[in-house]
């Protein structure tokens, strides 16, 4: 066993309607996060945000390899990844 964590990416639906990407290995508590203006400066004037994506990471490195390659993506290629 490797011993490490498991990791989340995820996309943020702001209330402007953009997309967040982000990671972390407690996906509740930072969805939290970002709705109580703790999160990413991107979303703190963006509030209320709304979790609309989740993939399952086998650990950080991995997660931030995915959060590279979801941020690089054409906004339609998000939607089509949320659907």
């Amino acid at each position: 066993m490797s011993g490490e964590e498991s990791y989340y990416i995820y996309i943020l639906s702001c209330s402007d309607g953009t997309l967040y990407t982000g990671s972390t290995n407690n996906l509740p508590a930072r969805v939290e996060k970002h709705n109580q203006g703790e999160g990413a400066r991107y979303t703190r004037g963006r509030r209320p945000v709304t979790l609309v994506y989740s993939e399952f990471a086998a650990g950080k490195s991995a997660a931030l390899k995915r959060e590279r390659q979801i941020k690089k993506m054409t906004r339609a290629a998000k939607l089509a990844l949320i659907k």
